[in-house]
């Protein structure tokens, strides 16, 4: 695992910009894993003046969305299909036929996990997994307490990610308790992952994840096993790490 401490959330954007980038300059027809939250619109933001101002291409990358919520359709202003388009997708040369997300109104949402972790396979597995970090340890929508071998499933959602995900929403009450998520097991499949935290707020999450014991309790643990794992935090988000990461650029 390989820890980066940046000095600001724009220097950690920045930074992770690179990493995809580069990546992606190397192989066209990248497969790319995304996030949704806060935490990756920096990235997102940087990954789009790229495109516009110094060629950078999707024209051939293939992406998959680690979740989305159960009972919104795509239209929802809170759907993570709007939130990938409006942040992303609509400011970049994707080609939409290779963008996938997962469909929180499908008939059978168990049938569809099953096809989502088929066309992952189809396309060759992702080669890099955007991640961030819940201030309870999770990733994706994996709660404490998931399997750390999951694939994609259905996943009841806790008190705190509700509470968390409530501002966004008019009425706490509409905020979905189910979503469709990748699983542990899904995420660590990926050639490479790149988790972001950024706040304060994240910083016990991250020490846990870093250098704590590896924990169904603390899902993102499980990246310590990872065999090509970016951990990419600004000051506040790696202050509580050891003496090691002190140091940041």
């Amino acid at each position: 695992m390989l820890v980066i401490v940046k000095e600001t959330y724009d220097d950690m954007s920045k930074e992770a910009a690179k990493v995809v980038a580069d990546r992606l300059r190397k192989k066209p027809n990248l497969v790319l894993g995304l996030a949704t939250g806060s935490t990756p619109l920096g990235l997102y933001k940087e990954l789009i003046r790229m495109h516009k101002e110094e060629g950078l291409d999707f024209s051939k990358v293939t992406t998959f969305n680690l979740d989305e919520y159960i009972g919104l359709p795509p239209s929802h202003d809170q759907s993570y299909h709007c939130f990938m388009h409006e942040n992303l997708f609509k400011h970049i040369n994707i080609d939409a036929r290779f963008v996938h997300v997962p469909h929180g109104m499908a008939d059978d949402i168990d049938a569809f996990c099953v096809w989502y972790e088929e066309e992952m396979k189809k396309a060759g597995g992702i080669d890099l997994q955007i991640l961030g970090i819940g201030a309870n340890g999770h990733i994706a929508f994996n709660e404490p307490g998931s399997s750390l071998g999951s694939r994609t499933r259905i996943k009841t959602l806790t008190k705190k990610t509700i509470d968390d995900n409530a501002r966004f929403f008019a009425k706490k009450e509409e905020v979905p308790r189910f979503a469709i998520t990748m699983g542990i097991g899904t995420i660590m499949d990926a050639k490479e992952v790149i988790l972001l935290a950024s706040k304060a707020s994240k910083a016990e999450a991250v020490k846990a994840a870093v250098e704590g014991p590896i924990t169904a309790m603390v899902p993102a643990s499980m990246l310590q096993m990872h065999r090509k794992a970016i951990v990419i935090v600004d000051k506040d988000a790696g202050s509580k790490l050891g003496a090691e990461f002190e140091n940041y650029g």
